[in-house]
């Protein structure tokens, strides 16, 4: 009988890639809230774990930001007929009570999402924000984030390199 697309994915595609990530991490993450003035430097920890028969990964977060506690999950998977990485982001900082849903591309090794994010009370322009994940090797990889005005213009906002443990 031949296999599913998503069973080829497990085995060699987009999903083998996710699946890879799972364990436990940690190492560093920087944030910025200006262009290149890097605000705050800490320590942080993450889980990936497979959900839905590895049709998804849910990557769970803890660190710090000025020294106060952070927390974040991010839902992450790969859309079959689109082509297309998704997520959903919620933190306990960034996002408030808002939940980011984000999609893009493969890369070389990782992927690059972008999600919108914005209020009414700040006015009607989106605002973008790119995550991309880069995959050293099996045991290192880089969490980065980009705030991009609704002008267009991309700032590095959080970076993570992590460690597998």
């Amino acid at each position: 009988m031949a296999k599913s697309k998503f069973e080829i994915s497990l085995e060699e595609g987009p999903h083998k890639i996710l699946s890879d990530l799972v364990g436990n991490w940690e190492g560093t993450s920087k944030t910025w809230f200006e262009k290149d003035v890097l605000a705050d430097e800490s320590a942080v920890q993450g889980i990936f774990s497979s959900i839905l028969g590895g049709r998804f990964v849910s990557y769970d977060y803890q660190g710090s930001l000025s020294e106060k506690p952070v927390e974040g999950k991010m839902i992450i998977g790969y859309d079959i007929p689109y082509q297309k990485f998704t997520s959903s982001w919620i933190d306990s900082f960034h996002m408030g009570t808002q939940i980011m849903l984000s999609s893009g591309d493969a890369t070389h090794n990782g992927f690059s999402i972008l999600g919108t994010y914005g209020s009414p009370e700040y006015g009607e322009q989106l605002w973008g924000w790119r995550t991309q994940l880069q995959i050293i090797n099996n045991n290192e990889i880089l969490l980065s984030a980009y705030n991009i005005s609704p002008d267009g213009e991309a700032a590095k906002a959080t970076e993570a390199l992590m460690k597998r443990v």
